[in-house]
């Protein structure tokens, strides 16, 4: 891993995610790009920083400057960033895709200055359209070290390819996998599948000296039954499949991909097929 990208709208879920984003660097030896995207050329918003005594105007490349100047200490790599103006998503995508990024790091809330809030549009979007993987991160959720990445698959071939980008990052916390097999229905097919499948994952994971556990969950709603579980487990990380197309057997897609972007309090990887 290289680079990683995090979008900054200056609200506390943005800086949040940024702090989310120097451990992943720190830990993977990347480095770190900031973007903020402005809704014109003309616009400039004048945001506020609750961590700093005062407020240098309404200039946002003083602001980029106070949080290299707080955060570089921190930081074993290099921080710099760009300012972009257009579309919040489509920017964010582009320059992930310009600077052939590795990961980005978004906030999944926030308060946007100058366009609609994150949850539901700019974050979702940006985990839609993506050229990479995308790590979502709810505000309060406080930096963790990673040592338990849930990783649950269906009976979906697509569901798997998530498998070795999770690698990956256990390889970059000496984090163990837990693979879960989650499915709506009881019948023998089903479970047979999700259990060889699971079997699967876990040789490939122990392949790469990964500690790996299975478990197979029941449930309605399955984006409530993975969050429980990595709740219950303490994990600090859930991997899933993001499509942009909803198959008749994949079920982390539309409705379920977004319902876990925007309810889990656990951090979110987000991955797609055609990357």
């Amino acid at each position: 891993m290289e680079r990683i990208i995090i979008p900054i709208d200056f609200s506390g879920d943005s800086i949040n995610a940024l702090e989310h984003a120097i451990k992943y660097a720190n830990n993977a030896n990347a480095e770190l790009r900031m973007i903020h995207v402005k809704k014109s050329l003309k616009y400039d918003e004048p945001f506020q920083f609750k961590d700093f005594d005062s407020t240098l105007g309404n200039s946002i490349e003083d602001f980029f400057e106070m949080l290299i100047e707080k955060y570089k200490p921190h930081i074993k790599t290099k921080i710099d960033y760009k300012i972009r103006v257009g579309k919040v998503y489509k920017e964010v995508c582009n320059q992930a895709k310009y600077d052939d990024s590795d990961l980005i790091i978004s906030g999944s809330h926030g308060g946007s200055g100058f366009e609609e809030y994150w949850i539901g549009s700019n974050a979702y979007r940006i985990v839609m359209n993506a050229p990479c993987p995308v790590i979502t991160v709810r505000n309060g959720y406080t930096v963790r070290e990673v040592k338990k990445i849930i990783l649950p698959i269906d009976i979906s071939k697509g569901s798997r390819k998530k498998i070795p980008f999770t690698i990956e990052l256990a390889k970059i916390f000496n984090a163990e996998i837990h693979v879960i097999g989650v499915r709506e229905t009881d019948r023998p097919r089903v479970n047979q599948k999700l259990i060889r499948y699971s079997e699967q994952a876990k040789k490939a994971i122990e392949s790469n000296n990964i500690v790996c556990k299975t478990d197979l969950l029941l449930g309605d709603n399955h984006s409530d039954t993975i969050i429980e579980y990595a709740k219950k487990e303490d994990a600090q990380l859930i991997s899933i499949m993001t499509e942009q197309a909803e198959s008749a057997l994949n079920i982390f897609v539309g409705k379920y991909a977004q319902q876990m972007i925007n309810n889990s309090p656990i951090p979110m990887l987000n991955t797609r097929n055609n990357y």
